[in-house]
């Protein structure tokens, strides 16, 4: 799982939205893969989701730290808007926490389908916490999109219980993320928002295994990996995490949003692929027609957003 970069739009020749548009598939190829890892993690050598969230953070923050002390030194890390970039640290962290919890237990196709919801609940956050003006044909898409979520939520939830409410809780931190990454802008540089990012999902996992440590919660305590493969696939996970986002702030900031943000679908492929390789998985009918009706309505609110 991984999540869209929203910035100005910057003019360029069709080259350069091309090589955008790779880079974005290029991003959401990668990103399904930390997903299968994580499962892996969890369920076959018993690493709890939320100490592969505070793995992950950590390791992309020290990277980030390195090449950014690198390049400029101690001065480079400065940004104009740390505290905001620390905030969406922490929502993001919060949200691939209850994400890699999801998809210990839930099939991945599922998960990743309801977690697409997302679009539909940054509209509606966009007129309600920024005063975006939505017409009722993307508010009637975004409440066909629900719909098409309740298709796989039902019966998801009749074998899961409330496990299977954890994607729809990502995708509204992960939305929030998003209207405050509107918020930021593109004031500070890809590399020194992702590490201010990366300190701040640390900080609210750290938080996380304090408390599932106390409350002895298994899916939130932390887990030392148990041998040289487990720390292997962590190792994954961070390079897969830290290059995945920087490949998408930079097709960002190379097209504009309503041409990149349909290509965000081919997780859902790639993903539904993956679970039926690795794990056996493969959605049913009824699933698939949630499926394509969330992706449907993503899209027509997509086509929407270019024609304002």
């Amino acid at each position: 799982m991984t999540s869209r970069q929203p910035s100005a739009t910057l003019p360029g020749a069709a080259t350069s939205i091309t090589g955008a548009i790779a880079l974005m598939v290029a991003a959401m190829l990668m990103a399904p893969l930390m997903d299968v890892l994580s499962k892996i993690l969890s369920n076959r050598h018993g690493v709890s989701p939320v100490t592969i969230t505070w793995t992950r953070f950590a390791g992309q923050a020290l990277l980030l730290l390195i090449v950014i002390l690198a390049r400029g030194g101690f001065p480079a890390l400065r940004g104009r808007h740390v505290g905001l970039n620390l905030l969406r640290g922490m929502l993001v962290g919060s949200a691939v926490s209850i994400f890699f919890i999801a998809i210990k237990y839930l099939p991945l196709a599922e998960a990743i389908s309801i977690f697409f919801v997302e679009p539909l609940i940054v509209l509606q956050l966009s007129a309600l916490l920024l005063g975006e003006k939505v017409g009722w044909r993307r508010n009637l898409a975004a409440l066909v999109g629900f719909g098409g979520a309740l298709l796989i939520i039902q019966p998801t939830y009749e074998v899961f219980g409330p496990t299977a409410l954890l994607p729809l809780a990502t995708a509204t931190l992960f939305a929030l993320y998003l209207i405050l990454s509107r918020k930021v802008g593109q004031a500070d540089g890809p590399l020194v928002m992702q590490f201010w990012s990366g300190v701040g999902g640390f900080a609210v996992c750290s938080a996380f295994l304090l408390a599932g440590s106390a409350l002895d919660v298994g899916d939130l305590a932390l887990t030392v990996p148990g041998n040289g493969f487990a720390v292997l696939w962590l190792a994954v996970i961070i390079v897969l995490a830290t290059v995945s986002h920087l490949l998408i702030i930079v097709a960002f900031s190379r097209a504009e949003a309503s041409i990149l943000a349909p290509f965000q679908y081919v997780e859902i492929v790639t993903l539904t692929v993956a679970g039926y390789l690795v794990f056996g998985e493969f959605p049913s009918p009824v699933k698939w027609l949630g499926i394509a009706i969330i992706v449907g309505s993503g899209l027509y609110i997509f086509l929407r957003e270019r024609r304002r």
